[in-house]
């Protein structure tokens, strides 16, 4: 069966959001160009390593000679989205593998999303390369230096709005209650 690829060249709105109470929330990758919007769930450590990369790559190349590329230090004012995800939110697939790359001829940031794929050492091909199976789908996001800088901050700000950090053993604290558990106590 062909891949079903989910493409956006120069995407309305390209975001990370979420979906339920802090502690309990489901990230959402999600793409709109005029009325096609696809959402692709992913795990928070996901998201975060996304925008960390996508500022590395931004960032590479604001430095690196002879770039002909106007790549923006910071997030421009009018690329700035702070609105909710575009609803309803229909998951389209459960995010495993990305990737991430840099396309010179359009000055866009590349983004690939697989679907997760769970394997049964005793399901038939098992012993087949990962590499070699081709998946049902793939979301495959191209977005302008401008929109990329945009999303990374908005990423961050999105993955750093949960739960609140205990100051003594450093992990979250669930809205109802805290077991600290310190270094020294375990």
């Amino acid at each position: 069966m062909p891949t079903i690829l989910h493409e956006f060249t120069w995407p309305d709105r390209v975001v990370v959001g979420t979906v339920g109470p802090p502690g309990s929330r489901t990230f959402y990758l999600q793409v709109r160009t005029r009325s096609q919007v696809v959402s692709v769930s992913l795990e928070k450590e996901q998201s975060a390593v996304l925008a960390e990369k996508i500022d590395e790559i931004l960032d590479e190349l604001m430095v690196s000679d002879g770039n002909t590329h106007s790549v923006p230090a910071t997030t421009p004012v009018e690329l700035v989205d702070n609105d909710p995800l575009d609803q309803p939110v229909d998951e389209q697939f459960r995010t495993g593998v990305m990737s991430l790359g840099w396309d010179p001829s359009t000055a866009q940031v590349v983004i690939e999303a697989y679907p997760y794929a769970e394997t049964d050492e005793n399901e038939f091909g098992a012993d087949l390369d990962p590499e070699e199976i081709e998946p049902a789908e793939v979301l495959l996001v191209r977005m302008p230096v401008g929109t990329a800088r945009a999303f990374a901050k908005r990423t961050r700000e999105i993955v750093g709005a949960g739960r609140p950090l205990c100051p003594l053993c450093g992990e979250p604290i669930d809205p109802e209650g805290h077991i600290c558990a310190l270094p020294g106590d375990l």
